[in-house]
């Protein structure tokens, strides 16, 4: 099923569970994932990416017979963390099996705790706030790495280049600050601090004040920590205004999005990435992944986004085969726990039961001029 932003609407998630014979016996009823993401909005892509590749993994996983199938019950929530959190106490009281791939930091942020007070599994945020790792809870798993870490290596890289004088455009909320608060950790690991900063509110494309205000500092490099809508309308604005640096992204940005929203305007754009690229066959993921797009993809592409929701449902579905006895919650905790330095097709995932971070991989990527992504 291929969704976008002009039919998208919540009946079509319940229409995505229509085809389950609910009158079938208990023990053969669907395992239930409830998901709240935006797909409408200035974030749709990324929900949309995530869902689709999600999907693509557990519609190949149910065609298989000997276990019970796992589905995903989704919400809209446009990228607004209240709607995020009715969302989530309506999935909860559904009784959802587990929450996966809440796409966002201030939404995972409002929906986590309802997560944590119902003790029901809260699997693959597409963020890496720290405020989600920190304190550790028992049901919340990460797979992958943080804004710190890709932060880390947006300040190494560049350093290294000799450019020092390094602005931040950050969105006025939770996941801004947190990949300001990284920028700003690795920075001061070196002695240095943000040359400017300049803010954008979340799912809005006002970004002429902040241009003004980083243009004039005139920084060797921006880095980005908003929405690809807004990222997009930065670097557009910017490059007008005769500025001739380089844009650095953290993940969240949605690379392929971003790539879409700024056509031949992308060229030269950095992206960090927290999964294999799904472009590069020499990765044993990227071959499974767009093998199983050929033979039931549909409509759904190969990018980041959706090779990351493939990979979660993946991840998930290990855990729930190593659960202990019949399938329950806290089994399919400690059967995510067992997951130890285990091969995602080279994509390395290891959990314990005090480390519940699968990854910290992370590497850059490049936009190129005609659309493409390069790592």
């Amino acid at each position: 099923m291929k969704l976008n932003r002009r039919h998208f609407s919540i009946a079509t998630g319940a229409a995505a569970l229509a085809g389950f014979q609910w009158a079938r016996a208990q023990s053969e009823t669907p395992i239930i994932l409830g998901q709240s993401a935006p797909f409408t909005g200035p974030a749709a892509q990324l929900g949309i990416q995530f869902y689709e590749g999600a999907k693509l993994f557990l519609d190949q996983y149910n065609a298989q017979p000997g276990h019970r199938d796992v589905a995903i019950k989704f919400l809209d929530d446009g990228y607004e963390p209240d709607r995020c959190a009715a969302n989530t106490k309506k999935l909860i009281d559904d009784d959802a099996f587990a929450l996966f791939g809440y796409i966002g930091t201030p939404t995972s942020l409002a929906a986590m705790p309802l997560a944590v007070n119902a003790k029901i599994p809260f699997i693959a945020p597409f963020t890496g706030a720290m405020a989600l790792r920190e304190p550790f809870h028992r049901n919340v798993f990460h797979l992958r790495a943080s804004y710190n870490d890709e932060t880390a290596l947006i300040v190494k890289q560049l350093t290294h280049l000799g450019l020092k004088k390094i602005a931040v455009f950050y969105q006025n909320d939770a996941y801004g600050k947190a990949g300001l608060d990284g920028v700003t950790l690795a920075l001061s690991q070196m002695d240095l601090k943000p040359a400017a900063l300049a803010t954008v509110e979340r799912n809005s494309v006002d970004v002429s004040a902040a241009v003004k205000s980083i243009v004039a500092a005139r920084p060797d490099a921006v880095v980005q920590v908003s929405a690809y809508k807004s990222c997009a309308a930065f670097i557009r604005e910017a490059r007008k205004a005769g500025y001739g640096g380089t844009f650095f992204n953290v993940s969240f940005v949605g690379t392929q999005a971003l790539a879409d929203e700024l056509g031949k305007d992308g060229a030269g754009v950095v992206v960090t990435q927290v999964v294999p690229s799904p472009y590069n066959a020499a990765n044993g993921i990227t071959r499974e992944f767009n093998e199983a797009l050929r033979k039931g993809g549909g409509n759904t592409k190969a990018n980041f986004s959706s090779l990351e929701g493939y990979l979660a449902a993946k991840v998930l579905v290990e855990g729930l085969r190593r659960a202990p006895g019949k399938a329950t919650r806290d089994g399919l905790i400690t059967g995510l726990e067992s997951i130890d330095r285990q091969q995602f097709g080279g994509f390395e995932v290891s959990f314990s039961p005090r480390n519940h971070v699968a990854s910290k991989f992370v590497e850059l990527s490049m936009i190129t001029g005609d659309g493409r992504i390069r790592t």
